[in-house]
């Protein structure tokens, strides 16, 4: 028996902004998984994420086959993407200052990958047991990290939209990688930080966890979030691991 991920996505522009500057990406094989935050201008974040969706995907797609270990085709997934939002910017320079996160999870040759520039996140549910599998790159979360502040302080802190890098960089930085283990009946969450901002981790575990199908667990955390007060775009993918028979 194979194991099978069945992924469902959602985005809204939420209660404040005027454009939604999210994308996202479920690939119908059930193997990638694409959540993008874009930033910079009223039409500058909207391009960055729809390109690193768009060139992430398509260089996975093109190269699955190829010989390459999962985390190198990643990495390097995401380096295109860096260098097609730069390319961009070069030839609209109105759109220079754009930029996005990105984050990936993909199941090849039985084993899922995680990539993330950014801090847009990848959850596991397992149980009722909620885990952030990814680590933000931002200011706060270097903070937090190096114990200058504390998670508290960091949910409200004036500088915790700050990231420490993004695609559309010349000096991108690393790609955060990693390999996640999964048995049946786990849940991942990719999303952006418009949730996150709005909804603290046990809304979150409380919502994934419930017994409702995947299509209305991701609406009811895009609403909660608006509820919340939504003031940023809000998307989630939520991946199931099932069992192929």
């Amino acid at each position: 028996m194979e194991p099978k991920f069945t992924g469902i996505g959602t985005t809204d522009t939420g209660s404040v902004r005027s454009i939604n500057q999210d994308s996202y990406y479920v690939a119908p094989e059930g193997h990638i998984f694409i959540v993008a935050d874009g930033m910079g201008g009223h039409a500058g974040g909207e391009e960055a994420s729809k390109i690193a969706t768009e060139i992430i995907k398509t260089y996975l797609l093109g190269h699955w086959q190829d010989t390459i270990e999962s985390p190198q085709l990643l990495e390097d997934a995401f380096i295109q993407a860096n260098q097609a939002i730069i390319d961009d910017q070069q030839e609209h320079p109105e759109r220079s200052d754009m930029g996005t996160t990105a984050v990936v999870a993909i199941f090849r040759e039985e084993q899922l990958w995680c990539a993330n520039v950014g801090d847009s996140r990848l959850y596991r549910l397992r149980g009722e047991t909620l885990k952030q599998v990814t680590e933000d790159q931002t200011w706060v979360a270097q903070a937090v990290r190096s114990n200058a502040i504390t998670a508290e302080q960091a949910r409200t802190h004036p500088w915790r939209h700050v990231l420490s890098q993004c695609l559309g960089r010349e000096d991108m930085g690393n790609v955060d990688l990693l390999s996640l283990d999964f048995q049946p009946g786990d849940r991942l969450l990719l999303c952006s930080d418009g949730l996150t901002e709005e909804l603290a981790d046990p809304i979150i575990s409380s919502i994934l966890s419930s017994d409702n199908d995947s299509k209305s667990i991701a609406q009811e955390l895009v609403d909660t979030a608006k509820d919340k007060g939504g003031r940023d775009n809000i998307t989630v993918v939520i991946v199931t691991v099932g069992i192929e028979k």
